[in-house]
């Protein structure tokens, strides 16, 4: 990988090294002394309800592809048309989900969270209008709604990991990450079983209007308290923005603005694709799409071996046995945050134990943590290889128990470790991808979505 200190400095520097100068967290004061400046003005508590609402908006990702599901046979029989031909708007929307956070993700790295999370819901609650209303010889029509559907939904995810950066320290990350991502985990085990209970009982069409709601909701609250947090334009929340970006009711961070803050410089707009040509990015951003590519295969065909191996279940057994796995994701999200803050904390604590005992005092133990300093990869990726033996054995006994058609209870067990573990991964090397480019955090959480989408894709079309 190309650094900073080459000479050729066309070529692309490192990422840690570059927002390292346009996201520096020290100040100079008189005399060239650097001071160590808080990284938000926000309290642990403010930081948490802003999460818990950027998790909220994240869940409409998952939950609005797979709410779908349940209705596809009602919507081919009201429609005329085949199945297959259905599940084509679920390719599309997929296309779309992938595609569209590389948008709004790099608009919201350079104009701001509030904004594009508000434009994107604002236009998935109007398509979901549309479709509840779509009319039954109109076949094109939900095509097209379906895309406006995605286009609005599926780049919550990677705005709301834009807002995580901004707001929090990498001792932070860990946690807010994974309480973050309980919003897309659970829209998955959700959204079938809504979908199913709305289609059977008032109909296909309800399942918009649930949408159009929910969405409606979520963009209200938002409106009315998530403050703009991207440091390109409040920086660490001190400096006021213009009325457009202000919620109606500044609760969050309110008294502790200043006034003679000064504005940091205009944003401009980046190519998320250079991101790519980061060797060390690029490494992660593929580890990532190999691993969800597994588990999609893994979770994608539950239902058809599961039927095919254990023939007694009904579709209400097979239903349920997606807890296990979901289950097991659940339980990661939640205790892989809280071992990454952890492991920042024993990294951090060596570190300055390290430097306090340096005779010649080349780094100073205040400051181990700046960005040039910590060795954030060690941090964020100390339980990687475990896991991933882990992962790795998991599979291998998981197709072994299927293929012996062993007692139900061992692939069950073994979907709750590969859910446990996936999970951590990912969350491990999405936290680092974030602490390396902060100040693109929603971009780079896009180019993460993006290589994720192929396998997904290519399954669609198999069906």
């Amino acid at each position: 990988m190309a650094h900073a200190g080459q000479t050729h400095h066309n070529s692309v520097t490192s990422p840690k090294t570059e927002d390292a100068v346009a996201h520096g967290l020290k100040e100079q004061k008189g005399g060239g002394q650097a001071t160590e400046k808080p990284y938000s003005i926000y309290t642990r508590r403010e930081k948490w309800f802003i999460v818990m609402v950027a998790s909220l908006a994240a869940l409409f990702s998952p939950l609005t592809a797979n709410v779908y599901f349940p209705a596809i046979p009602t919507i081919a029989s009201a429609f005329h048309t085949s199945i297959e031909s259905i599940n084509l708007s679920v390719t599309v929307y997929m296309v779309l989900q992938g595609i569209s956070p590389m948008f709004w993700g790099t608009m919201a790295d350079s104009m701001g969270r509030r904004p594009i999370l508000l434009a994107c819901l604002f236009v998935l609650c109007l398509s979901c209008v549309g479709l509840a209303l779509v009319p039954t010889s109109a076949y094109w029509l939900l095509m097209l709604l379906r895309c406006i559907q995605a286009a609005g939904s599926a780049s919550t995810v990677a705005l709301g990991a834009g807002v995580i950066g901004d707001i929090g320290t990498p001792a932070e990350r860990g946690g807010f990450f994974g309480i973050f991502t309980l919003g897309p985990q659970v829209g998955p085990a959700l959204g079938p079983v809504i979908g199913g209970v709305l289609a059977d009982k008032l109909g296909w069409r309800s399942i918009f209007w649930f949408l159009c709601i929910m969405s409606a909701a979520c963009f209200a609250l938002m409106l009315v308290f998530l403050p703009e947090t991207l440091r390109r334009l409040v920086g660490d929340g001190s400096v006021i923005p213009s009325p457009f970006y202000r919620p109606l009711m500044p609760l969050v961070g309110k008294g502790r603005v200043d006034h003679d803050a000064q504005k940091p410089p205009k944003p401009t707009l980046k190519n998320p694709l250079r991101l790519f040509f980061y060797l060390d990015v690029l490494n992660l951003l593929l580890f990532n799409a190999i691993l969800y590519a597994v588990f999609y295969a893994v979770n994608t065909t539950i239902s058809t071996i599961f039927a095919a191996k254990y023939p007694f279940l009904n579709e209400i057994d097979i239903g349920l046995c997606f807890l296990a796995i979901g289950g097991g994701m659940t339980i990661g999200t939640v205790s892989s945050g809280r071992m990454l803050d952890a492991d920042f904390q024993r990294t951090k604590t060596r570190l300055v134990k390290k430097a306090e005992e340096d005779p010649e005092k080349r780094t100073l133990p205040e400051d181990v943590t700046r960005e040039e300093n910590f060795p954030a990869e060690r941090a964020r990726l100390r339980m990687v290889p475990l896991f991933t033996a882990i992962f790795v054995l998991t599979c291998a006994g998981y197709g072994w128990s299927l293929q012996r058609e062993t007692n139900i209870a061992v692939p069950l067990i073994l979907q709750v470790i590969f859910g446990y573990t996936v999970v951590a991964i990912m969350n491990a090397v999405q936290t680092l991808l974030i602490d390396l480019l902060p100040s693109q955090s929603s971009s780079i959480t896009a180019c993460n979505n993006l290589v994720q989408l192929f396998p997904g894709c290519f399954d669609g079309l198999g069906s």
